[in-house]
């Protein structure tokens, strides 16, 4: 791909993307439009569902709630969640090539309650190490009161902090996706 100028890149999505068919460069300028826009003569769509939703009203379901297959006991008392930061994206191959971005977040870090961190004596920033059944890993810590009492927090952005090794087998029944979320550790000063 070799493009010249951005507005070559709004002219092809442009072309692959009905409901942005009508949109440029030139009609963005001002104003701007709201999407959808159908072709050059559209104006734009600034209430997308107005009088009533086009395929109708959104089914939703009552589903019962179900416990995670592995919670926290006496040898790992703690749950770990995953998730994501702000400043990553996914697995981070693109978001830590840029050092923008890396010089406000550069390390995985998992996040603690201040009085579980006193319990295990445990300051921020000092390297712990996280077990679960499958796997360990070494982080740094950050006290925080995001984190609630009895819980940990990390990402998986990070090819050196391989988050995914302490997460358990289970499975959503439903979605049939890997219960990545949510496991339980311990947590070692080193």
């Amino acid at each position: 791909m070799s493009y010249n100028h951005p507005s070559e890149i709004m002219d092809e999505i442009a072309k692959l993307t009905p409901d942005m068919a009508g949109i440029n460069y030139k009609r963005l300028e001002g104003d701007g439009l709201v999407w959808p826009v159908w072709d050059m003569n559209h104006p734009g769509t600034p209430i997308l569902h107005k009088d009533t939703f086009k395929r109708g009203r959104g089914m939703f379901n009552d589903l019962m709630y179900t416990p995670s297959e592995e919670l926290p006991d006496e040898e790992y008392p703690l749950l770990l969640t995953t998730g994501r930061r702000l400043y990553q994206y996914n697995n981070g191959s693109m978001s830590l090539r840029n050092p923008e971005i890396c010089a406000i977040n550069s390390e995985e870090f998992m996040e603690i309650h201040p009085a579980d961190a006193a319990k295990l004596d445990i300051k921020s920033g000092e390297k712990v190490k996280v077990s679960s059944r499958r796997g360990s890993l070494e982080v740094k810590t950050e006290l925080t009161e995001k984190s609630r009492l009895g819980s940990v927090f990390l990402s998986f952005h990070y090819p050196e902090t391989p988050t995914n090794v302490l997460t358990g087998p289970g499975e959503d029944m439903l979605a049939l996706t890997p219960e990545y979320k949510v496991c339980a550790v311990k947590v070692e000063k080193m």
